[in-house]
């Protein structure tokens, strides 16, 4: 099962699946995006609000009928705003706390026993987990989105413990800057000038394709390899606050 599969990473994620020869259930709140999804992969399309308990309820009985579930993918979530921390929205910073992370309690809370006997069955399951580099390091701005991705990156840390004993891999994929066509867009309320202008002369930031292949990876790795921590970015980007604009060049060395 892959959350956020409407756009984005997510979206990337349920194709790169499915071409690495899985069955996917792609979840998403957009159901005409995910029907157009179906059509094309033949990925199953399920509409879901994660932030809804009847929702993960009605999930939760769908899959029931339809699994087990081997793996849970977690890709949904979101910023909103660039705000300082003085001049926060609560509501922006309530919405981010739900999108990551509780929407990450309740999935595991409702799959775990699809995903314990799947690995009865097959020897081992997976959770897997979409954050951030904003998990790691906080930057001016970004405080809320900063906090939420920290939690669910500690969600994933304490259920790798809980786990310990059991065959469940608990894998998080923490991506920096990736170019996907939605993401900065809405956490600027729409401002699609202001938008590029993030990736404003930065050389190949990472697609949601880069982030995918990944995931595919640690998935079809052997069911021994865990793969704890997966943290990804742009070459242009060697931290969370250094970034390069402008061609990347090698110092000493004349352009052919």
């Amino acid at each position: 099962m892959v959350t956020g599969a409407s756009s984005g990473i997510g979206e990337s994620v349920a194709r790169a699946l499915r071409t690495s020869g899985w069955d996917v259930v792609a979840v998403a709140r957009r159901a005409e995006r995910l029907s157009a999804l179906q059509e094309e992969t033949g990925a199953v399309a399920y509409a879901a609000d994660l932030t809804s308990d009847a929702d993960i309820q009605a999930l939760t009985a769908f899959l029931d009928e339809t699994g087990p579930v081997h793996a849970l993918v977690h890709v949904a979530g979101g910023a909103r705003g660039a705000d300082r921390v003085e001049d926060g929205r609560v509501e922006d910073w309530q919405w981010m706390f739900d999108v990551n992370v509780l929407s990450a309690q309740r999935l595991v809370a409702a799959i775990l026993p699809q995903l314990r006997q799947a690995a009865a069955s097959d020897g081992h399951a997976d959770t897997l987990f979409v954050t951030s580099t904003a998990a790691q390091t906080a930057y001016a701005g970004g405080a809320g989105y900063n906090a939420a991705k920290a939690g669910e990156s500690m969600l994933a840390h304490a259920l790798r413990l809980e786990l310990n004993g059991e065959p469940i891999r608990v894998v998080e994929v923490a991506p920096g800057m990736v170019h996907t066509p939605e993401f900065t867009v809405n956490r600027l309320g729409g401002d699609t000038v202001a938008a590029e202008r993030v990736y404003e002369g930065v050389q190949a930031p990472l697609t949601a394709d880069d982030v995918a292949d990944v995931i595919a990876y640690a998935l079809n790795a052997p069911g021994h390899v865990n793969l704890d921590l997966i943290t990804m970015r742009p070459v242009a980007q060697s931290a969370q606050h250094l970034l390069a604009r402008g061609p990347l060049r090698p110092r000493g060395v004349e352009s052919q």
